[in-house]
């Protein structure tokens, strides 16, 4: 039985051998006579006939034909240097002309590959040629650097002050300029403003004959100094502000004066006239808050409405410094508003002093 199978597959063999057209064109080539190579190729055709028309049964083997693959084929590549080898390159000797010009050599791809092997070893300077350092001294321009403007330094001399500060009818301000002393200004001036500047003293000149002025502001300067007739000859003056300023002495006043302010200096005890204020019947606001002032600076006149001197040295008060002893039926509306907060005094103590008063002055009652 086993014979028989292998009989039958070795047909099957065979049959699709000679299926194949290598067979048939190997079969050309073959040593058999024609007379067997026609008898059996009329064997095979006929098998082959009866064979494709029956077709493969479920019973029967497949066959699988293999085909010859095609071996690979790699392309030579060309060979490149190990790792850690570096490539060699060949010097050419380059003519180096002499002189301080240009080399005049073009450039090409060798002698580039040239240049990066010679780029890392030091060049030796050759007699005629100029170094970096040798231009730099030759007295070439350094390359230009930008530097930071320096403030402007403005000069007042001979310019019109209109034109240097800002003049709206009668009023002129001239703040935040930088300057340091006050510029000329028109005569028909009622309003002055310089307010943030540098300006150091203030000279009897710079006021004269101002005769409609009414309010000078010179607020956050550097003033140590007034002339102390700079400010009383002017008829119309009432509002004089003199903030944050290093004065030590308070400038004598018109009797015209409404406002006062000279807070934050350094004005102490002897830095006010005795009875400064007595005569100014229209004085409505006295400020001279953060100063060295150790008393209140009686007599005050009637007019008086706000008094502001927080934060000075004052130990004490007398009960007359506001009120009449002498007549009980005595008060004083007017004065409304009293700050005597951050002053080393006890309020509590000169219960009388505050009769007359509308309001109880602000500060420490213990």
């Amino acid at each position: 039985m086993r014979m028989f199978v292998r009989l039958v597959l070795g047909l099957f063999v065979l049959k699709a051998a000679v299926a194949s057209p290598r067979f048939s064109r190997q079969a050309n080539l073959d040593i058999y006579d024609d007379a067997n190579y026609d008898e059996e190729l009329n064997n095979v055709e006929s098998e082959d006939t009866y064979d494709y028309e029956d077709g493969l049964t479920i019973d029967e083997p497949e066959i699988e034909i293999e085909t010859m693959a095609l071996p690979d084929y790699t392309f030579p590549e060309e060979e490149k240097p190990e790792e850690g080898e570096e490539e060699e390159l060949t010097l050419r000797p380059q003519p180096i002309p002499q002189g301080s010009g240009g080399s005049g050599v073009l450039m090409g791809p060798e002698t580039q590959k040239e240049e990066r092997v010679l780029s890392t070893t030091p060049e030796t300077p050759q007699e005629g040629a100029t170094s970096i350092e040798e231009t730099d001294s030759s007295g070439l321009p350094e390359p230009f650097e930008p530097k930071e403007p320096d403030e402007p330094k403005i000069d007042i001399s001979g310019m019109p002050t209109c034109l240097l500060c800002t003049c709206l009818g009668t009023s002129v301000y001239c703040d935040d300029l930088k300057l340091d002393s006050v510029p000329p200004l028109p005569k028909e001036t009622t309003h002055f403003y310089a307010r943030y500047n540098k300006i150091t003293k203030i000279n009897k000149s710079d006021f004269a004959f101002m005769n409609k002025l009414k309010r000078v502001d010179l607020t956050a300067n550097e003033i140590t100094a007034i002339d102390g007739t700079a400010f009383i000859g002017l008829p119309e003056l009432e509002e004089l502000v003199v903030r944050q300023n290093h004065l030590t002495q308070l400038p004598a006043l018109p009797e015209t004066m409404t406002l006062i302010d000279a807070s934050h200096n350094s004005i102490g005890s002897k830095g006010i006239h005795k009875e400064a204020f007595k005569d100014m019947t229209g004085l409505l606001f006295l400020y001279l808050t953060d100063n060295n002032i150790d008393y209140i600076p009686v007599p005050l006149p009637e007019s008086l409405r706000s008094l502001h001197l927080q934060r000075n040295n004052i130990q004490m008060m007398h009960e007359d410094t506001f009120c009449n002893l002498n007549d009980f039926n005595y008060i004083r509306n007017a004065l409304e508003d009293i700050r005597l907060d951050g002053n080393p005094i006890n309020l509590s103590k000169t219960p009388q002093a505050y009769v007359c008063l509308p309001r109880i002055p602000i500060g420490n009652l213990i």
